[in-house]
């Protein structure tokens, strides 16, 4: 939609979902539908004492920008959010909100899953996991499933 501009942010410290929402929709009466996913680091059934999150300054930025006016392009948004963080998080600790406004629950919903599978994706974060046993973990590999998400509106444009 003509004049929407996301706000993309990409921060170490966490974020509260309320207050996101609430910057969206403040005084905003063409607003029919919000629609969040907050992304949250698990334990990895009490393996995970951390997860380590990288990113390049600027490159991050300009990536989900590129991803977000590609999701204004085909849904009529009236609002788009993206907060991502990095660094040391623990588990049950806030990763990654998106929220999209729109008149109608179908474009918001759409624009919120297309946006967080290609995050998923084409994003430049990388994840490396730090274990409760202290044992050396890798960086997190790109998994089959979120590959398969992504294609999916490959065939829909």
């Amino acid at each position: 939609m003509g004049g929407v501009k996301p706000l993309i942010l990409i921060q170490s410290g966490d974020f509260d979902t309320a207050v996101e929402i609430a910057r969206m929709t403040k005084d905003r009466r063409g607003i029919g539908a919000v629609v969040t996913f907050s992304g949250l680091c698990r334990d990895e059934a009490g393996t995970l004492a951390a997860l380590e999150i990288e990113h390049y300054p600027g490159m991050a930025e300009a990536e989900i920008g590129r991803i977000a006016d590609e999701v204004l392009s085909r849904w009529s948004l009236t609002g788009l959010t993206v907060v991502h963080r990095y660094g040391f998080i623990k588990p049950g600790e806030n990763i990654v909100l998106v929220v999209a406004a729109s008149a109608h629950r179908h474009a918001a919903f759409e624009a919120a899953s297309f946006l967080m599978d290609y995050l998923k994706n084409a994003a430049p974060f990388w994840k490396k996991q730090h274990l409760v046993s202290g044992d050396q973990s890798g960086w997190v590999e790109a998994k089959a499933k979120d590959e398969e998400a992504l294609k999916r509106w490959q065939k829909v444009k």
